[in-house]
C-alpha cells in the first residue's frame, strides 16, 4: 500500500531542526513506518552519514526495503525500538548522533485491512504491530477477567465509562466470542450517544493497542537505554500523541535534566546526581495550524527534544 498520508511525517521541520547536528552522523529512527522521517534525515545528511531504522511491523519493513532499495546509507531492522542497544551492538555501531521516535500509528497501518488498528475498517480485532508476538486484542477481550479488562480500558484508554463498556463486553462474549473490529464498533455504538461514538472508540482501541504491544513499557525501556548510546551533543526527539506517552517522556526528561534531587531543606547537595541532558525548548512543541489543516493526524502531536551532555 502506498499513499500520501503514509509518507507525511508529523512536525518534520521541527524534528530535523532539533535532531541533525552532524551531516556525517549516525541517526536512529525507531519507528520507521513508511520511511518519512528516515527519508528526510537521509536528504539532510551527506554520503558518509547513516540511518538505522527499526519497526516491528513486517509490512512496513518490506515496504521500506523496496522504497530504499537503491539507498546504501540506511540499515533497516525488523525489531522494536526498545532494543536500541541490541540493534546497535549487533551492527557493530558504538555511539550515535541522534534518535527519533514517532509514537503514533501510521496512516498506512490504519488503512490496512489486516491490522485491525482502525474502527472504520472491518477486520480481525488484532492490534499487534507484530502478529507473531503476544496475544491479539480479541484474545484478550475474550479471555481476560472483567476486572483485568476494566484496568486496561481505564488506565490505557483513560475512558471514564470503562465499567459500563467492559460490562457490555463481558455480556457480549458470553453469547459469542468477539473477534472483529465491527463487533466492537457495534457494541460501543449501542452504549454511548452518537456524537460520542468516535472518541469513545478511539480510546478503547488505543487502550487495547497500548496493552497488547506493551507500548508504555517499551517507551520506558528505550528512554532508559538510549542516552547511553548517544554521543555528547547528540539529540533525542520524540513525537507523542496522547497524555500517557507524553507524561512518560516529560517526566524522564525533567529528571535527567536535573543536577540535584536533594530535598530543599538540605543546604548542600549530597545526592551526587548529575544532569545527563539539557532541554532544547522551554515548552512542548505543537504543530502549526497549517500543518493540522494539511494533515489531521498532527492534531494531537507533541514534540519534546533534548541534547545529551
Amino acid at each position: 500500500m502506498e499513499n500520501d498520508s503514509f509518507h507525511r511525517p508529523v512536525l518534520l521541520k521541527e524534528t530535523l531542526t532539533y535532531l541533525i547536528t552532524k551531516k556525517d552522523g549516525v541517526y536512529f529512527d525507531g519507528t520507521l513506518g513508511g520511511g518519512g522521517y528516515s527519508k528526510a534525515v537521509l536528504d539532510n545528511i551527506d554520503q558518509s552519514g547513516t540511518v538505522i531504522a527499526t519497526d516491528l511491523d513486517i509490512n512496513a519493513i518490506n515496504f521500506c526495503k523496496k522504497k530504499f532499495e537503491n539507498e546504501k546509507r540506511i540499515i533497516i531492522v525488523n525489531d522494536s525500538y526498545k532494543n536500541v542497544n541490541t540493534v546497535l551492538r549487533d551492527l557493530g555501531v558504538g555511539k550515535i548522533s541522534g534518535a527519533v521516535l514517532d509514537l503514533g500509528v501510521s496512516s498506512f497501518q490504519l488503512d490496512s485491512r489486516d491490522s485491525g488498528f482502525s474502527y472504520r475498517i472491518d477486520s480481525k480485532f488484532d492490534l499487534r504491530f507484530n502478529k507473531n508476538i503476544g496475544q491479539s486484542a480479541s484474545e484478550i477481550l475474550n479471555e481476560f477477567s472483567q476486572k483485568e479488562l476494566e484496568e486496561i480500558v481505564k488506565n490505557f484508554g483513560e475512558e471514564k465509562n470503562y465499567k459500563k463498556i467492559v460490562r457490555a463486553i463481558v455480556e457480549k462474549r458470553n453469547q459469542s466470542p468477539i473477534k472483529t473490529t465491527k463487533q466492537v464498533v457495534e457494541l460501543i455504538s449501542n452504549l454511548v450517544a452518537v456524537n460520542k461514538v468516535n472518541e469513545t472508540l478511539s480510546r478503547v482501541f488505543q487502550a487495547f493497542r497500548i496493552f497488547v504491544n506493551s507500548e508504555l513499557d517499551n517507551l520506558k525501556s528505550f528512554l532508559s537505554d538510549v542516552i547511553d548510546v548517544i554521543e555528547s551533543k547528540g539529540r533525542i526527539v520524540i513525537v507523542s500523541y496522547h497524555s500517557l506517552e507524553d507524561r512518560i517522556v516529560k517526566d524522564f526528561f525533567n529528571y535527567e535534566a536535573l543536577s540535584c534531587v536533594c530535598p530543599r531543606e538540605i543546604p548542600v547537595c549530597i545526592c551526587d546526581k548529575k544532569a545527563r541532558i539539557k532541554k532544547l525548548h522551554k515548552k512542548v512543541v505543537f504543530p502549526s495550524e497549517d500543518e493540522i489543516r494539511i494533515n489531521s493526524r498532527a492534531r494531537s502531536a507533541k514534540l519534546r527534544a533534548v541534547e545529551v551532555l
